[in-house]
């Protein structure tokens, strides 16, 4: 099936930020409605990403999704700083990063904090999340067998300790918002019991063929944004997240039939589904073509009513980040991870 699209050369150098819509938070805070990833699925360079993020900008782009876990921070903030040295404004620019799983420790929260902010060169985060609701981490590159032995379940009373310090973060000035991230019902119920200062919003993977339709309802039912990663399946994520059964939501007849009545690649379908089905999508890309066109989704012609009725009906409840690296125990299933049962797996 071919797809019309258009010459890069007709395209405008940049698309103005003021048409790409927003979501209110519950602080009142303005989150632009579509950021860039900006993690390389383990095969794209630092300096790739870097460039990516430098393009993005110069074409729109104001909402930028960083993790120190990707190792490419301070590269990005070698971008950052130039682009505030040559007129971008500070306030203009969404910017998040996250706590990566080895520093879930009450003495390494603010220092893990203070080196993104360090590496990015800024004063603040807009938001951090705390990446996984564990401390277990892997070897960066590894496949789908590492497991540390040192890895745990969730434990609530520990999670609490590390959000804690999340909270004064925001208490001292260094982050604006908290957020989560890769978490379930069950835990998050858990959470807002428990929370001085609330989650703004919690990032997790959506599109279409995973639409998450319970936990993304009970999340915008007490005011937490949701921020999807892989919003187009991710097809270059990496090997230990494959597994046969994996459905590509790009590849799926419906999205690409609308896709050819539009004129568009199916990823554009995906992410004007996302953004107007009220998420926040993060796709990733190097290609200036799909940065551009990714960034034009959101700004232009909206998916009909019709065509949002029908991709609803599309999930498969097939999750594509499954995590398998961060099971605690032998004989587990990844699906320990995600509290299926709607209740939090024990040890």
């Amino acid at each position: 099936m071919q797809f019309l699209t258009q010459s890069a050369d007709r395209f405008e150098k940049m698309i103005n930020p003021k048409l790409v819509p927003y979501r209110t938070l519950s602080t009142g805070a303005r989150m632009p409605a579509i950021g860039l990833g900006t993690f390389g699925s383990d095969q794209v360079s630092h300096k790739a990403v870097a460039d990516a993020v430098q393009y993005a900008a110069s074409i729109g782009y104001r909402h930028f999704d960083c993790a120190s876990v990707y190792g490419n921070e301070d590269q990005i903030g070698r971008v950052f700083g130039s682009l505030f040295q040559n007129g971008l404004r500070r306030d203009d620019v969404w910017i998040t990063s996250k706590l990566w799983n080895d520093k879930h420790g009450e003495n390494d929260v603010i220092p893990s904090c203070e080196k993104s902010l360090a590496d990015l060169r800024i004063d603040y985060l807009d938001l951090y999340l705390i990446h996984w609701p564990f401390p277990n981490h892997h070897p960066p590159g590894c496949d789908v067998s590492a497991r540390n032995p040192h890895a745990v379940p969730y434990i609530h009373e520990n999670y609490m300790r590390t959000w804690r310090r999340v909270e004064e973060l925001v208490d001292c000035g260094l982050v604006r918002h908290i957020g989560t991230s890769n978490m379930t019902i069950p835990k998050m119920k858990l959470l807002l019991r428990d929370v001085r200062i609330k989650p703004v919003a919690n990032e997790m993977e959506l599109h279409p063929h995973f639409q998450q339709p319970d936990f993304f309802d009970y999340l915008m039912g007490n005011g937490i944004q949701p921020i999807g990663f892989s919003p187009i399946g991710s097809p270059a994520r990496p090997n230990r997240d494959r597994t046969p059964g994996d459905t590509s939501p790009i590849e799926d007849p419906t999205i690409r039939e609308i896709a050819k009545r539009l004129g568009v690649h199916p990823a554009v379908v995906c992410i004007k589904w996302a953004v107007q089905r009220g998420q926040v999508p993060i796709p990733f890309s190097t290609s200036q073509y799909n940065l551009f066109t990714n960034l034009l989704a959101v700004a232009g012609q909206p998916l009909t009513t019709l065509d949002m009725e029908t991709i609803e009906k599309l999930d498969r409840n097939c999750r594509l980040i499954k995590g398998q690296v961060f099971l605690w125990k032998d004989n587990q299933t990844w699906e320990d991870l995600w509290d299926v049962n709607g209740v939090i797996t024990p040890a």
